[in-house]
């Protein structure tokens, strides 16, 4: 597909630089996103914070809503309106979306039925959908109403999941790619390995499609001799976690060579500022140009 910067020169040149960064979690999205707010021009679109206010906002507060009205204070103060239950999800923050999205296994472990599991990671699906197909409505409003002249979209570890890089009609490929750069950071294998370690001290819910999912899931639980309801919700997280990362690098860098251009996490790490992160772009422009 054709990029909306074809050259290194038409991206320095440009009035109104955008950007769309996709990747795995952990290898600097957000923090480049965070460096460029900061300058003052970029206005900064969270697609997690999008799918936990305004596609998953109602569902979460249900939930811990759920929870506490198995208190019976709490719950007899829920009922009368005398109290307000609510997430403050933030961009730094998302433990209320993935909180909400769980873990399959024993609930004796923290685990939810395999069927409440599967339900919960369909509507994170689709709020994850809606909310990339809102980034041309925060690209008008970030320049109409705020007057920031560029723009980043910080999309999810799991966008892979919600698209097909092969599909030159996929609606949300191409939506990002109408509006920004779409930039994948790439991580080499030693940091991959980084990500696994620092995953397995902190495991945290995650979506996949289900295509990956149930076999993973079923083989998991034949592997280990559990049904759903004994397993260990960390021990399968954990697992598949490890075999997402090789499942997703292929997507990713279908995406990157059919709609956008690659940078390194190396690469990344090394942006102090907007201009840094300037040149960073056009260089990967450059790349592209020369690739056959």
């Amino acid at each position: 597909m054709p990029l909306i910067y074809d050259s290194p020169a038409a991206w320095l040149e440009a009035p109104e630089k955008r950007l769309a960064v996709f990747g795995m979690s952990g290898l600097g999205k957000t923090r480049l996103a965070s460096i460029l707010r900061a300058q003052g021009q970029w206005y900064h679109y969270s697609i997690d914070y999008r799918i936990g206010t305004a596609y998953m906002g109602e569902h979460i507060a249900d939930n811990l809503k759920r929870q506490a009205m198995q208190v019976p204070f709490l719950a007899e103060l829920l009922r009368s309106d005398s109290i307000y239950i609510g997430s403050n999800i933030s961009f730094g923050n998302l433990a209320p979306l993935s909180t909400f999205l769980g873990k399959p296994g024993d609930p004796a472990l923290g685990g939810l039925p395999f069927d409440e599991y599967m339900r919960r990671q369909a509507l994170h699906r689709r709020a994850e959908i809606n909310a990339l197909l809102d980034t041309p409505s925060f690209v008008v409003r970030a320049r109409d109403l705020y007057h920031y002249p560029h723009f980043i979209a910080d999309t999810g570890g799991s966008i892979c999941e919600v698209v097909d890089p092969e599909d030159r009609a996929d609606e949300v490929l191409a939506t990002l790619s109408g509006q920004c750069l779409m930039v994948w950071i790439e991580g080499p294998e030693s940091h991959t390995a980084e990500l696994i370690r620092r995953f397995d001290r902190d495991p945290k819910p995650m979506y996949y499609k289900p295509e990956f999912l149930l076999p993973l899931w079923q083989g998991w639980l034949n592997e280990q001799g559990l049904s759903a309801e004994t397993a260990d919700p960390n021990a399968f997280i954990r697992y598949a976690y490890a075999h997402a990362m090789a499942h997703r690098a292929p997507l990713y860098a279908a995406m990157a060579r059919n709609w956008g251009v690659t940078v390194t996490a190396a690469e990344v790490e090394g942006v102090r500022d907007a201009q840094d992160a300037t040149a960073l772009v056009a260089t990967a422009l450059g790349r592209a140009r020369a690739r056959p």
